[in-house]
């Protein structure tokens, strides 16, 4: 890879890190319900990315419930969970996502896991353990296990979006946003009372933190990391993203004064290594997960 290329993708994983940290200080510090969030943030990226929402993908239902697990369910329970949860421990617990894509696509597509790959898995879930451990036993962090609930929807989405051929990333955004929007309105306005004078009340803030979310994210960092996608193998670019998660712990611990001690280290070694393992071996969903995964930061 070019020292460019590479720049560019070290940018990318900064937007997507920082996309992490700005979305906990909105809805644990500004007070911003986590549904109005999600809402707002996808009603703008439906009005930037409209004019890529035809032609409809085919099966068209498939691509709105895929738009819903890996847009409206995935955020909705990820904004939900870093109401209470550090972004670092989120970072780390939501990379439950790769194993979960891996066994789902043994049942839904019939891949193969050989011992790389399971070893991986093992991996992937001992660093998830460690994290949400304490001495008393697991730690029943209602919002780390909104993570992984959101892990779990992003993954079946990704492994459904297998089946959709031909689908360019903006007018990927552009049916997440269409799908998500609507149902995350309705839910926020029967859920969150009060939800837009609290987001008035952030203020400019807010609004920044919206289009940063939507435009840089959603649009500027997605659409330049596809370009790498069609440059070079997944498999190389895969392995590299696991900086999001690195930097977005930096980023708590020096932001938002994530702790970070022994525990959070291990799990996050043990973790990472074993997304690290499973993206480096070939199979039929890892590149469309990573790919598609990272798009919806």
């Amino acid at each position: 890879m070019s020292l460019r290329d590479f720049g560019v993708l070290v940018l990318i994983c900064l937007a997507w890190a920082g996309s992490n940290i700005v979305s906990k200080l909105v809805v644990a510090h500004w007070g911003v319900p986590p549904l109005y969030y999600a809402a707002v943030r996808f009603a703008l990226v439906a009005v930037i990315t409209l004019p890529w929402l035809f032609p409809a993908p085919r099966p068209t239902w498939r691509m709105v419930l895929v738009g819903l697990l890996m847009g409206g369910g995935n955020f909705a329970l990820l904004f939900m969970g870093l109401t209470t949860a550090s972004p670092s421990a989120a970072a780390v617990v939501i990379q439950l996502g790769v194993p979960f894509t891996t066994v789902l696509s043994v049942l839904m597509l019939g891949e193969r896991i050989r011992w790389r790959r399971g070893l991986g898995i093992a991996l992937t879930l001992l660093g998830a353990v460690v994290v949400m451990w304490s001495p008393h036993g697991f730690e029943l962090s209602p919002g780390l296990w909104l993570i992984v609930a959101a892990a779990f929807t992003g993954s079946l989405g990704a492994v459904m979006m297998k089946r959709i051929e031909g689908v360019k990333p903006l007018q990927f955004q552009a049916w997440v946003g269409f799908s998500s929007l609507w149902p995350l309105a309705v839910m926020s306005a029967v859920m969150e009372p009060g939800q837009v004078a609290a987001g008035l009340r952030a203020g400019w803030p807010f609004l920044g933190a919206v289009v940063f979310s939507a435009l840089v994210v959603s649009v500027v960092a997605h659409t330049a990391y596809y370009g790498l996608i069609q440059r070079y193998e997944a498999n190389l670019i895969a392995p590299l993203t696991l900086m999001t998660p690195l930097f977005t712990i930096g980023m708590g611990v020096v932001i938002t004064h994530d702790p970070f001690g022994p525990r959070m280290g291990i799990g996050a070694a043990l973790a990472l290594l074993g997304v690290l393992i499973i993206a480096l071996r070939r199979n039929q969903v890892m590149p469309l997960l990573m790919s598609i995964r990272n798009r919806v930061q």
